[in-house]
C-alpha cells in the first residue's frame, strides 16, 4: 500500500507538521528541506502533484544545484509541468536575494595580497552570469583597494576589455597597480588565446606607465584561474 506521499497528495492533507508553512514556524527555517523552501515560493503543486513533489523535481533535473538553479531563465524555469511564468518569477527572485544577501554580508577586504583575495572580493559581482564582465580592480602603492570597476561586458563567448578604458580609468584614481578579472560562462576555466595575448598587451602597456599589472583571474562557477599564481605574467 502507498504511503501519503508516494500518493502525492496535496499539502493539505498532510499532516500539519509536515506542511512547509507550518514546519517552518513550528520548527524554524533551518529545518526545511531544500524543496520545502521552493514549494512555499511557489505555493501550490497540480492536482497529481503537490509543490513538494514539484520542487523536488525541479531540483533533481539541476542535481540538488541551487547555484545551477540560480542561473535558470523564466523561459527555462517555466518548461516544468506546474511552473507558469509567476511562478518562475517567484523563484528567481527570491535565489536573486539570496545572491545579494551573500554580497551585502561579505566584509569587504580593504587590501588585497593573494589570488584568493581577489576571489574573494570580485565573485559576489560574478556569481551567476550567464554572460562575460570584465573587471578591474585598483590599489595603491599599499595594496589598499582604491575602486573597483566595471570595464565592459559580452555574451556567453566574450567580451571587448579596451586597454585605453583601463589605463584612464588607473590614472585618473592614481592606481599604482591593476588587477585584471573576467569570467568564462561557458565553464571552460582555462585562459584562451585572446586572453593570453589581451593580458601580455595590458603587462606591456603598464610598464610603460610605471603601472604593476599585479595578476588576471577568470572566475568559473567557485573555481577561478590566476595568470601570477601559474607564472604567466
Amino acid at each position: 500500500m502507498k504511503s501519503t506521499y508516494e500518493q502525492n497528495l496535496p499539502i493539505t492533507t498532510w499532516a500539519e507538521e509536515d506542511r512547509p508553512r507550518e514546519k517552518l514556524l513550528a520548527q524554524g527555517r533551518r529545518s526545511l528541506s531544500d524543496a520545502e523552501l521552493i514549494a512555499i515560493l511557489i505555493g501550490s503543486g497540480s492536482r497529481s502533484e503537490s509543490a513538494v513533489d514539484l520542487s523536488k523535481r525541479i531540483l533533481n533535473a539541476y542535481q540538488n544545484n541551487l547555484n545551477t538553479l540560480g542561473k535558470l531563465s523564466v523561459q527555462e524555469l517555466s518548461k516544468f509541468k506546474g511552473i507558469g511564468e509567476a511562478k518562475a518569477i517567484s523563484i528567481i527572485a527570491a535565489l536573486e536575494l539570496g545572491r545579494r544577501r551573500k554580497e551585502v554580508d561579505t566584509p569587504e577586504l580593504k587590501c588585497v595580497f593573494s589570488s584568493s583575495d581577489i576571489f574573494y572580493v570580485l565573485e559576489p559581482y560574478f556569481a551567476d552570469l550567464l554572460h562575460e564582465e570584465f573587471w578591474i580592480i585598483l590599489l595603491n602603492k599599499r595594496n589598499a583597494i582604491i575602486n573597483k570597476i566595471l570595464i565592459s561586458k559580452g555574451g556567453l563567448a566574450g567580451t571587448v576589455a579596451d586597454p585605453k578604458i583601463i589605463f584612464k580609468a588607473a590614472l585618473e584614481h592614481n592606481a599604482a597597480s591593476i588587477i585584471l578579472a573576467h569570467n568564462h560562462p561557458s565553464g571552460n576555466l582555462k585562459p584562451s588565446p585572446a586572453d593570453i595575448k589581451l593580458t601580455k598587451k595590458i603587462v606591456e602597456a603598464g610598464r610603460m606607465l610605471d603601472i604593476s599589472i599585479l595578476d588576471h583571474v577568470i572566475f568559473c562557477d567557485k573555481k577561478y584561474y590566476s595568470f601570477a599564481d601559474v607564472g604567466e605574467l
